[in-house]
């Protein structure tokens, strides 16, 4: 924990008490779910943990000052969403996660109907640098469309883009399987927004049939099969910290 002399940001106040990620953390910020003393709190406000009590939905969140930390991959089938909890009592991650004992939260997400790699911790710092895009951890892609692919479209897509507004970073494709009115491509990008790969298709005219990710950094989906989760070995976490490229001041 951090000293008691300091304050600290009330979304990683959250994050590190492993209720949530940091990223979930400001949406219940922002939705006037957290307070501090009793008191709503805006995103950016800070705590003094000797002394605060910060709460959600009026329960209190404590922070503890040593934890074990946990990292998980599981295969995320299709039709699961990537939350912990659903209000619609829809099929939900953390239903594949029932019998693990200890409270962990997916780092980044995968669309419901998107398939493979997901990773889950209790670390906030760790789950940050991998989501961070200018951490540049790479995240790969097979995805079947439906159609054909010209090669102006593999141009489009690995040049960039603009999607929501904001033109996509560079990415790399490249064709797997060329059939009639079938084509698998390999995608690997280096951001994490909300449908990326979906809507980089669907920019230039391509629509996604299926769409797996398989790797996050160095850490590969392998022969894991749909629904099933294990720990990371600690040559992954290795592996993956090592991936972790860190600003430049």
């Amino acid at each position: 924990m951090e000293s008691s002399l300091e304050k600290i940001r009330i979304q990683k106040w959250i994050a590190q008490s492993g209720k949530c990620s940091r990223r979930k953390a400001e949406e219940y910020i922002a939705a006037g779910r957290v307070t501090r003393n009793g008191r709503r709190v805006s995103l950016g406000d800070q705590a003094d943990p000797s002394k605060d009590v910060i709460a959600l939905d009026g329960e209190p969140i404590r922070l503890e000052k040593s934890r074990e930390l946990y990292y998980l991959m599981l295969y995320k089938p299709r039709g699961y969403i990537t939350t912990m909890s659903d209000e619609q009592g829809r099929r939900c991650v953390a239903d594949l996660l029932s019998d693990f004992p200890h409270r962990v939260y997916p780092v980044g997400r995968l669309d419901v109907n998107s398939e493979g790699l997901l990773l889950f911790t209790n670390d906030d710092t760790f789950a940050n640098d991998v989501m961070h895009p200018t951490r540049h951890v790479a995240k790969q892609y097979r995805v079947t469309v439906k159609s054909n692919v010209k090669e102006e479209q593999l141009a489009q897509l690995a040049a960039g883009v603009v999607i929501d507004g904001r033109m996509t970073q560079p990415a790399q494709v490249r064709v797997l399987v060329e059939e009639p009115e079938r084509v698998v491509l390999e995608i690997v990008i280096r951001e994490g927004r909300n449908r990326q790969i979906r809507k980089m298709l669907e920019a230039v005219g391509l629509e996604a049939a299926r769409l797996k990710r398989i790797a996050i950094g160095p850490i590969r989906l392998g022969m894991l099969r749909p629904g099933k989760y294990r720990p990371l070995t600690s040559q992954e976490l290795r592996a993956i910290r090592s991936a972790i490229k860190r600003p430049q001041h």
